[in-house]
Order: structure tokens, then sequence, then C-alpha cells
């Protein structure tokens, strides 16, 4: 990869991670569905206006139910319970239960994909199940009932995520990335838009989070996407999903930096089993994670003489 690439990949993860404050900051004041629609319909719009400053013709009629759909999966339905969920829980913890979006891939990609579940993913599997029970159980977090219902908000929206991989893998394969991150914005913003004027009423502005809206939809939203795009013509979709191990990391940081939010011992043992969980679940090696030029190189170990006849071990 790039020093460019790296650039581009840990500024993704931050834009991704900041997203978690921004949403803590506006939900409370919006309401988690009125900031969904506004986030994705204002993502829209600059993803619209961006492609007709280049040129470029959008094509949604083509795949319009499709990405209907891909709208509802993986922005619309998720982006709601994550707000929801962060009226309760700190960006921190949100963040970091956002990183099982690799485990449930990895389930839906054996059960629809044809993907093998190896022993090595299944072991993965249950290390990030471990993983949220010490997340949640020693959070900083009184374990109410409401914060338990967000926890379960949570899981549904990383659920969703994955559901939105496999369908896009599915359905819209081939279907250029401004075409896929434009039609998801806007089917997004169809399938919220009469829930969000309904609870319109209720919506509560303030200055400081119409600028974690704003930030939130044009950083965390548009540009992301953007980038993310883009990153995957570049080094390819494997390398690009590295990006799940940082976003956590960036959420925590932001959240502790910005919001004052604490970061206790037992919240950073959760997170170190389900990032295992993560590298195991996709067979990724730690070695892989270092660009090549930072690696040093090792001369090869001498073969071990062996008697005329006799195979050497593997």
């Amino acid at each position: 990869m790039r020093p460019r690439d790296l650039a581009t990949l840990f500024l993704l993860a931050a834009l991704w991670g900041g997203s978690f404050p921004f949403i803590r900051v506006a939900a409370p004041a919006f309401g988690p569905v009125v900031m969904a629609a506004a986030r994705v319909a204002l993502a829209a719009l600059v993803l619209w206006l961006g492609m007709r400053a280049l040129g470029q013709r959008p094509g949604i009629r083509a795949h319009a139910r499709a990405l209907l759909v891909l709208g509802a999966l993986n922005a619309a339905v998720p982006f709601a319970l994550v707000a929801a969920a962060e009226l309760r829980l700190t960006a921190s913890l949100a963040a970091m239960l956002n990183a099982t979006v690799p485990l449930w891939g990895v389930w839906f990609g054996a059960r629809w994909l044809g993907e093998r579940m190896t022993a090595r993913r299944a072991g993965g599997v249950l290390l990030g199940v471990a993983g949220v029970g010490v997340l949640v159980g020693w959070s900083p977090v009184a374990l109410t009932g409401e914060v338990l219902l967000s926890v379960a908000a949570m899981l549904v929206a990383t659920c969703c995520y994955a559901l939105g991989g496999v369908w896009t893998r599915r359905r819209l394969a081939g279907v250029p990335a401004p075409t896929l991150a434009l039609g998801q914005q806007l089917g997004a913003t169809a399938c919220l838009a009469l829930p969000a004027l309904w609870q319109l009423p209720e919506a509560r502005p303030t200055l400081p989070a119409t600028l974690a809206l704003l930030a939130l939809a044009v950083t965390s939203t548009a540009f992301a996407y953007v980038l993310f795009f883009r990153l995957i013509a570049s080094v390819g979709p494997t390398r690009t999903t590295t990006v799940t191990y940082l976003i956590p990391l960036f959420g925590t940081a932001w959240g502790a930096l910005f919001l004052g939010e604490p970061v206790t011992p037992g919240m950073a043992a959760g997170l170190a089993c389900i990032l295992g969980s993560v590298l195991l679940v996709n067979d990724v090696r730690v070695g892989a994670l270092v660009p090549r030029r930072w690696r040093r190189a090792t001369p090869p170990a001498p073969a071990p003489a062996t008697a005329p006849g006799a195979c050497a071990a593997r």
C-alpha cells in the first residue's frame, strides 16, 4: 500500500470514527429519525452536486429498486438505530460495538455467498461474542433496561450493515461507485422522509447540534464515501476493509477528547477481543497489515540437512 493510500485509509477511519461524537451531540436535539433523514438528504445533495460538477451521470433509474433496498439496509435503518442507541450509550462504546460488523459479515457470507466457515472463523465469532459481553459488562454505563436495548439496537445496526454488503454483492455487482454512493443516500432519504416529517415537530435543534449534523452529513457521510470508493479502486476491497480495525480507535479517541468520555480497562479489554475476532474471521495475519516497505527483510533460514530418501518437514 502506497503512503498516499495509507493516509487515505487513516483519514477515512478518522471521519467515520468522528461520526459517533457528532451523532452523540445531534441526536438528542433533532431526534434519531429526523437526524438520520437530514444526514442522508444532505449527503445526497452534496454527492449529486459533486457528480454534476464532474460531469458524471448518476444512472440511478436502471437500479432504482435495488438501490432503495440498499439505502434501507446500509443507511436508513442503521443510521436511525445508531442515533437512538447513542441517546443512552457513549460515543466511545457505540464505536466499539460498531466493530462487530465483520462478525455478521462472515455469518451471512457463509450462509448466502457460499463462503467457508472454518474453525478459525468460528472461533473468531465466539471471541467476538465474548468481547461484546466484556465490553458491555465492564463499561462505565449503568446496565439498565434502556441501555441493554440500546446495545441491541447497535447490534441490529451492524447486522444491517453486513446485510447491505451482501445485497451489494448479489444485486449491484458492477454498478459504478458514485452511483452506489448517491443511490444509497437517495434510497435512505425515501425510506426516512415520512417518519421524519411525522417527528419533525418534536425536534429542538441547537447551534452545536446543527453544526454536528452538518459535519456528520458532509464529512462523515458524503466525503467519507468518496474516499471509501476511491480507496477500493486503488488498493482493492480486501485492504480497504482494514478500516474496520481503526474506526473504534478513532471513535474512542474523539469521544474522550471532545466529549470527555471515560475509557475504562474493561472497555479496552472488550475492544481487544472484538478486534482480535475480526482478524480471525477475516483470516488476516497481523503482519499483513504492515506495508511491505516497513517490514524487515530477513534472509531465508538454511534448509535442514536430511537423510537420503527422507522428506523435509513442512
